[in-house]
């Protein structure tokens, strides 16, 4: 690993779920760079697989394990393997998530509406139910949901994608009361629009308007995130627990 980078997260395990690409392969990279050992989940094996691949081949510790957070069980079975492998849980990055087409409130799908809660707000809820009693027993740990600007602002027609959002917010700050006292933070990252492979259906021009919709002209980057998540997962962020934090160019200040 590249000597100029700090190392946060030395004798230190993480979890990141959605690692296989996009903004969780960026963390768990991060991770891995500070020195921490890391499990890549994701229901992408080859995906998790590759991350793993780019991770040792940098001279870090990490392995894949193939996770369907929509199933608690499979999120507990991975905890549980990680802590075999690790021998703790330290930092938790839950980033699994989707987007979500759009339709007025009246008109979404009902399906649609059920489907797009699990995947963003019941898959957050199987995660800290798995961690958090392993953090608390060991005496602290840090955890980091992925939520989004929707879950601070709202736009016409995505209600469920917001609600969603809203709704990982609100757990987070939950979490973060009832685990405090055992020394565990629970905090939020709000990205605006991101190039991940959830956004690869928009075309340059698209994200030329979006720029235009930021302060700062700009999006941010995967990395950027990334840079964020571990932030908060780190010692430095040692005060910080119950907020969420926006990785968003400006776009709620305009």
């Amino acid at each position: 690993m590249s000597q100029s980078v700090a190392r946060r997260f030395d004798g230190k395990s993480a979890l990141v779920t959605g690692g296989g690409s996009g903004i969780g392969a960026a963390c768990a990279l991060r991770l891995a760079a500070e020195g921490a050992a890391v499990a890549v989940l994701d229901i992408d094996a080859a995906g998790s697989a590759r991350i793993v691949e780019d991770i040792r081949g940098q001279g870090g510790r990490a392995i894949a394990i193939q996770t369907d957070v929509s199933d608690f069980d499979s999120v507990e079975r991975a905890v549980a393997q990680l802590r075999k492998e690790f021998g703790r849980l330290d930092v938790a990055i839950n980033n699994a998530g989707m987007g979500g087409a759009f339709h007025s409130i009246v008109d979404i799908p009902l399906q649609q509406w059920t489907s797009t809660i699990a995947i963003n707000l019941t898959r957050v809820f199987h995660c800290l139910r798995a961690e958090l009693p392993v953090m608390a027993a060991q005496g602290g740990g840090a955890i980091v949901n992925m939520a989004s600007i929707m879950g601070t602002v709202a736009a016409a027609n995505v209600g469920a994608y917001v609600a969603s959002k809203h709704g990982v917010v609100g757990l987070t700050k939950v979490a973060a009361i009832e685990f405090g006292p055992k020394q565990v933070r629970v905090n939020a990252i709000g990205p605006t629009f991101v190039k991940t492979p959830l956004t690869n259906t928009v075309d340059e021009a698209g994200w030329t308007a979006l720029a235009s919709m930021h302060a700062l002209g700009r999006m941010p980057t995967v990395e950027d995130v990334a840079l964020l998540a571990v932030f908060l997962s780190s010692d430095d962020a040692r005060s910080i627990t119950g907020s969420l934090h926006l990785v968003d160019a400006g776009y709620t200040a305009t």
